[in-house]
């Protein structure tokens, strides 16, 4: 019986060469490539043909889009997770779902093998190979950047014209690039060299530059539910739909442009261009709430919970016990995150326009510097003396020990 190899297949440069190396490294073996749509723009009518004309015996694409919103992105979005304090997790919280996904093909197919297209200096093997693990345990992987003799992307350019293949790719814009609905990385090319000013204008592909956005300010009314967002400008929309309209909207006023050198898993630094637009709108939003309806304690807690969360999403260790619990200690955070915010858009800021919530901890009788019913400003006094003992206690044995 020949092997089946189930290839995550996305139809650019690198899983393109996969399938007649796999045919030429593996006889008679049977390469099954699925293409997992996350929201990724793409004619998949092209991507099978171009599978099929590469070699691949069978062509699966499953639409994973509303799962990728609901069962990952709501997650990260209520958790607050940013790595290292400008990434958004796009790549990396779609890994686990599409392994997961490619895990579902090789068994149902009976399938030997599943193969990826991660290099071996990236983060994506991790996170592919350690979901895996997970749940197909005896399951063997094909990692061909570990083992074949392309070295590059030109390589592999070369490699396809040598079999007869147009690469779909050139060599002047080759950056490596991944996309779903959440956002779009960019890597590769005079990114590279971190001294070096990115080449937005024929770089970005969702957003127009912060200059090139319109000279007016654009505001949108996001409404939260327990942390997820239901509604955009009143109009209730489901989460794909949503987070599609807010990518429109944030793309063209230049939003959620990041450039960002990163240590990846491995340990090396890497320089990457990150467009997320409509995620952006959302964090900024969820934050706001957040603002106006977490205690102090809650607060402070939750940051320390939202950075480890993120690096354990960054790393791949989705399914693991730890990021479970957290996500657990998350969900009851979010259980008063109710409430509206409007923002204002405006060349690439985001700014706040007010924000409303049914469980508001903000009291305006005790804020405001008009004197209220709910605190007395005498008692001010002795908290500072309480607070300050410690202080005072400390200097008066420095005092008498002069």
């Amino acid at each position: 019986m020949n092997e089946k190899i189930v290839l995550a297949y996305s139809g650019g440069l690198d899983t393109t060469a996969i399938i007649p190396w796999l045919k030429e490294n593996y006889p008679n073996c049977e390469v099954i490539a699925c293409c997992v749509d996350l929201g990724q723009c793409g004619d998949y009518l092209t991507f099978e043909n171009r599978a099929l004309q590469t070699g691949a015996d069978k062509v699966c694409i499953i639409d994973a889009r509303d799962e990728f919103v609901t069962d990952f992105l709501y997650p990260i979005i209520k958790a607050g997770a940013i790595y290292e304090g400008k990434y958004l997790l796009g790549t990396s919280a779609a890994r686990p779902l599409i392994a997961k996904k490619l895990i579902d093909v090789a068994l149902a197919e009976g399938a030997t093998s599943i193969c990826h297209g991660a290099t071996g200096k990236g983060n994506d093997q991790v996170r592919f190979e350690l979901t895996i693990r997970t749940f197909a345990p005896r399951m063997n992987i094909i990692a061909p950047w570990r083992i074949w003799n392309i070295r590059s992307r030109e390589d592999a350019m070369e490699y396809l014209r040598a079999h007869g293949i147009e690469p779909p790719s050139s060599k002047e814009d080759s950056y490596s690039r991944d996309e779903n609905i959440w956002h779009l990385s960019h890597e590769g090319l005079e990114l590279e060299d971190p001294g070096s000013e990115p080449q937005y204008r024929r770089l970005l592909q969702l957003s127009v530059t912060p200059e090139d956005a319109p000279d007016k300010a654009e505001y949108v009314q996001l409404s939260f539910e327990c942390g997820i967002p239901l509604s955009l400008d009143g109009v209730s929309m489901n989460p794909v739909e949503l987070l599609s309209r807010l990518n429109e909207i944030g793309g063209r006023n230049g939003v959620g442009i990041v450039d960002l050198v990163e240590n990846r898993v491995v340990g090396m630094k890497t320089r990457g261009i990150y467009e997320t637009p409509g995620g952006t709108i959302i964090y900024t939003a969820h934050r706001e709430l957040e603002n106006l309806c977490f205690d102090k304690q809650t607060t402070a807690f939750k940051a320390i919970v939202s950075q480890r969360l993120g690096e354990l999403v960054y790393s791949g260790e989705w399914y693991t016990p730890l990021r479970e619990a957290l996500s657990a200690f998350i969900d009851k955070t979010q259980e008063l995150i109710t409430g509206t915010v409007r923002l204002k858009l405006y060349k690439g800021n985001i700014s706040p326009a007010g924000t409303t919530s049914p469980y508001s901890l903000y009291n305006q009788s005790i804020s405001s510097f008009s004197t209220g019913d709910l605190y007395d400003h005498k008692d001010a006094e002795g908290f500072i003396k309480l607070m300050g003992l410690p202080t005072t206690v400390r200097a008066l044995m420095e005092e008498r020990n002069r």
